[in-house]
């Protein structure tokens, strides 16, 4: 490959855990974007992040919702 990057972490979700979460709006999901993992760095991924999908992180509350 051109590019790669080694991680190493540990996640885990229960049966439909992570289906149900994506129901109650509790993660922000987008296409893939090759530049936001291999160019943006790693200090400002987050906010690229986010930025890349339309949302200005400054309007981002901690409370969850629904419209």
């Amino acid at each position: 490959p051109k590019s790669f990057i080694i991680a190493l972490g540990c996640a885990g979700w229960g049966p439909g855990q992570l289906e149900s979460e994506i129901k109650q709006n509790a993660w922000l999901t987008s296409p893939v974007f090759e530049d936001i993992i291999f160019e943006i760095p790693i200090e400002t991924r987050w906010e690229g992040a986010l930025k890349k999908i339309g949302i200005d992180p400054a309007l981002l509350l901690d409370t969850a919702g629904h419209a």
